[in-house]
């Protein structure tokens, strides 16, 4: 009897992510929040939307025979993070999570660390033009914009902004040139952004540096622990095909 292939559930939303559900095979299954482009060309399996909870996770890892969960989602997804690992201990299966590391300043570099929107408010009173790149939460709060500021708030999709705040939808890579000429444009006095690590978004810290410019920085959530923890794709991908043949 051929033996039945080992699954596993990947849980993204990052570029990291997408390269690892490029290397999956059928059986496997790649899962999306719902925010954002779902990719069309994937041989594993697509699920979009979420689960209902740990609970839910943990009975659909036991419905679908998941022998393998894979947390590749956002280091601010907190939340999906914690519910990957409990789901994992409740339905007996190991629990694996890609942390890539997070960007360190540089001497030149003038970072403003803040936990919370409250202390986020209060670092970024002394300036008039912000660039956040936060994803959508400054969307919750354009009601709340102090009559000294403009809001420039970046974020994958168009929304809405109003009289003080400017909504630009635009997803990453972001090029060094690309960044100098926003910067430029729009004459930005200070950057809010998550330490999210990688290359994609890291040009708006090198063009704030250039400038002289401070960074408000959200400092990183604190994740729980993993079976398995790795700072690479390559390392997952590594990992994954010693899994699978296991």
């Amino acid at each position: 009897m051929m033996r039945q292939a080992r699954r596993a559930l990947l849980l993204g939303g990052t570029g990291d992510a997408l390269k690892i559900a490029r290397q999956l095979g059928p059986g496997h299954v790649y899962s999306l929040a719902g925010l954002g482009k779902v990719p069309d060309d994937l041989r594993c399996t697509v699920r979009v939307g979420g689960f209902g909870g740990s609970d839910g996770m943990a009975r659909y890892i036991e419905a679908e025979r998941i022998g393998l969960v894979i947390d590749a989602t956002h280091p601010y997804a907190a939340q999906i993070s914690a519910n990957a690992v409990h789901a994992s201990r409740a339905a007996r299966v190991p629990c694996w999570a890609l942390r890539r590391e997070g960007w360190q300043p540089q001497a030149a570099d003038d970072w403003r660390m803040v936990g919370d929107w409250a202390e986020l408010s209060g670092a970024l009173a002394p300036f008039a033009k912000p660039l956040f790149t936060l994803g959508r939460e400054p969307l919750a709060h354009l009601d709340e914009i102090p009559p000294h500021q403009f809001w420039t708030v970046r974020c994958l999709d168009h929304e809405e902004g109003n009289s003080r705040a400017r909504i630009l939808a635009a997803r990453g890579p972001f090029t060094l040139e690309g960044e100098r000429a926003l910067f430029r444009a729009e004459a930005f006095d200070v950057v809010v952004s998550k330490n999210s690590g990688g290359s994609a978004t890291e040009a708006k810290l090198e063009v704030a540096r250039e400038l002289g410019l401070p960074v408000v920085m959200l400092r990183r959530p604190v994740l729980p622990d993993v079976d398995r923890e790795f700072a690479q794709v390559s390392e997952v991908l590594q990992a994954l095909g010693e899994f699978s043949q296991a």
